[in-house]
């Protein structure tokens, strides 16, 4: 018997999505919550679990097919009722139109004298030589075009089912976006950092049979060759040789061609944003281990990297004063770049609160020495039993959520002429990621300990930067923490972005002289100071409710009594 597959609700305001990629093939054994495909909505990317153990008989809904929820994906039972995948049935019968690349010569001998040479070339006879355009597949409901950020196979290489192709931001998520067929890139048709709308053709793909795959469309000799070996350069493994590639390639290729260095054509998953901060680090990409979605290799990795070849000299020159590193230039420097699409919506939210709003910030600075020490005294032991560092945000966390049950005029959204308090405390954690500004919410954060709001928060930052967040967590926040301070800011003053009234910036924790009472008297002491800065929405949120709330945080921050607070 046959258990269906559908796509489960994905949120409260998600209605549809699209199969970016299948996990698995028809045939393949599958286990209870392996992941089985990805899931494209208007908010994330997310993979679908299976539900049931046994092998896929059926897939029912093709990549860059979208779907409503509810749909039936695919069958999974014990085998019996398994049909052959149509993508590994396919290409027998284009074959003869084409010749195999060099890793198949062995293959295409047995097939060229089966494969007349054909006049036409393989686009303009689409049904007999089995190309087929890429296009940009709907990647959700509120997503009209996206942006071409990294093309990961070139003209001339092959590429599999599912394999994938190119890299594609939008103003939601970064995706990769994987190759419909097996067979031979053919033509580039988009450039990186083009944008175009949903719908357009990025690249042309040829069959890919087992006995005799296509070449590149502009291959000069229409009739199969036993060694066409010579003709593409089909796979970038030898980017060691310094000689240019006799590749046929489209022109429109040039621009993604171009823009790839040799630490990409050997290393995957790398950004041209990652590339060039390599190259400004004298990192070698071959030997850095990414941590990101795939073993992607992100900005982080590199710096990590750059600070470790860096230690053994810093730590020789210890008995002196390290100089400051001088500044690298930015390859930017001089040049116009057009803005992603989540800055471009970053932007227009903060115009748009800007205007709409009365915003202003008031500051206050706490003294955080006992809490400090107290941080130094837990957070070994801390650490040993949750596998979390116990940061100053944590802190700063559950002392804001405790005051906004107090004070729930700050936690309030403005509805028209209506003021809204909300029932819960919902805190939006600002992250700096490589795409822009993200959002992710701790939800009931009032209700929680430290333990559970430092593993939430870690949690949520990761995979935020990895981009592997679910539906609907950047969504439902009603009151924003930014940790300016993660930077070495003593403190902003930033901005409330709708439908929210308020936001709270961290500064830094510093040492400094300090003036403290001892039996009676007046002394100078070395103290832990940090500034809170409150903006907020003054239609709503008056001056007076701005500096109770203030004064609530800092003295909880102040009296440093979380022990019991802890959750260890």
């Amino acid at each position: 018997m046959s258990t269906s597959v559908v796509l489960p609700a994905l949120g409260e305001s998600v209605t549809e999505g699209t199969v970016t990629r299948w996990l698995k093939q028809v045939g393949d054994t599958i286990e209870v919550d392996e992941g089985l495909l990805e899931i494209s909505t208007d908010k994330v990317d997310t993979e679908i679990p299976s539900p049931v153990s046994g092998v896929i008989e059926e897939i029912l809904v093709q990549e860059d097919e979208t779907v409503e929820v509810g749909a039936v994906l695919a069958k999974i039972g014990d085998g019996s009722g398994a049909s052959e995948a149509p993508a590994e049935s396919a290409p027998a019968e284009s074959a003869p139109a084409e010749s195999a690349p060099a890793e198949e010569a062995p293959a295409e001998a047995a097939s060229a004298q089966a494969a007349p040479a054909e006049p036409a070339p393989a686009q303009a006879a689409p049904a007999a030589s089995g190309g087929k355009d890429v296009v940009l597949p709907e990647l959700g409901e509120s997503v009209t075009e996206g942006t071409v950020t990294r093309w990961l196979k070139q003209v001339g290489d092959d590429v599999a089912v599912d394999e994938p192709l190119l890299e594609i931001s939008t103003d939601k998520v970064d995706t990769e976006i994987p190759s419909p067929i097996a067979g031979v890139l053919q033509e580039i048709a988009v450039g990186e950092d083009e944008t175009v709308e949903v719908g357009a053709v990025l690249a042309r793909i040829g069959d890919s049979a087992p006995v005799a795959q296509s070449e590149p469309e502009a291959a000069p000799e229409p009739e199969p060759k036993p060694e066409p070996a010579p003709e593409p350069a089909a796979k970038p493994e030898p980017a060691a040789k310094p000689e240019p590639k006799p590749e046929p390639a489209a022109p429109s290729a040039a621009p993604a061609a171009a823009a790839l260095t040799d630490d990409s054509e050997t290393v995957a998953y790398v950004t041209p944003l990652v590339r060039r901060l390599a190259q400004q680090q004298n990192v070698d990409l071959a030997s850095v281990t990414g941590t990101g979605v795939g073993g992607r290799i992100r900005k982080e990795d590199v710096l990590k990297a750059a600070e470790a070849a860096s230690a053994p000299a810093a730590a020789a020159a210890a008995p002196s004063a390290p100089e400051p590193a001088p500044l690298e230039v930015s390859p930017l420097r001089g040049t116009t770049q057009p803005m992603s699409r989540l800055r471009k919506v970053l932007a227009e939210r903060a115009v748009a609160s800007m205007q709409s709003t009365a915003q202003l910030t008031t500051v206050v600075e706490v003294d955080v020495t006992k809490l400090a020490n107290f941080r130094d005294e837990v957070k070994g032991d801390f650490l040993s039993k949750t596998g979390d560092k116990l940061s100053f945000l944590p802190f700063f966390a559950l002392a804001a959520a405790e005051a906004l049950q107090a004070f729930p005029i700050v936690n309030s959204t403005v509805d028209g002429d209506k003021i809204v308090y909300p029932a819960s405390e919902n805190l939006s954690i600002a992250v700096d990621t490589e795409r822009g500004l993200l959002t992710p919410v701790l939800r009931d954060a009032a209700t929680k300990n430290l333990a559970e709001i430092a593993h939430e928060i870690a949690d949520l930052a990761a995979r935020t930067r990895d981009n592997k967040l679910k539906p609907d967590e950047l969504g439902g926040g009603t009151f924003t923490l930014t940790n300016t301070g993660s930077r070495g800011a003593l403190f902003d003053t930033p901005v409330v972005f709708l439908p929210q009234t308020a936001i709270l910036g961290t500064g830094i924790v510093v040492k400094r002289p300090g003036v403290v009472s001892v039996d009676g008297k007046d002394a100078i002491s070395v103290r832990s100071y940090v500034y809170l800065a409150l903006s907020y929405d003054h239609r709503v949120i008056d001056g007076s409710d701005a500096a109770r709330f203030l004064g609530a945080v800092k003295a909880r921050l102040e009296a440093a009594s979380f022990r019991g607070s802890l959750g260890i």
